[in-house]
């Protein structure tokens, strides 16, 4: 294997402009990007206070109901107890 000497990397000033512009637009981005997740969060919790406020309202319900009610099942009653399902057994 042949040896070389070593390549000599020369920092010049357009290097250095050119990297300080571009860590100062990922700066400004990260910034911008964190300004939009405080206001998103800012109406999630304005959202989450006012679905509070509906849930304890004069209509209460359990969670159970809520979610009920959301995918549109009702719950029917089973009839009977146990003879419903194993007939009368008398011993």
């Amino acid at each position: 294997m042949l040896r070389r000497k070593p390549t000599r990397l020369e920092l010049k000033l357009d290097d250095i402009e050119e990297f300080e512009s571009i860590r100062k637009d990922l700066e400004s981005r990260k910034k911008q990007r964190e300004d939009a997740e405080v206001v998103a969060a800012g109406e999630e919790a304005a959202a989450a206070a006012a679905a509070a406020a509906i849930a304890l309202g004069a209509d209460h319900k359990s969670r159970e109901q809520i979610i009920n009610d959301r995918i549109g099942y009702k719950p029917q009653p089973k009839a009977g107890g146990r003879a419903a399902h194993f007939g009368t057994f008398e011993f």
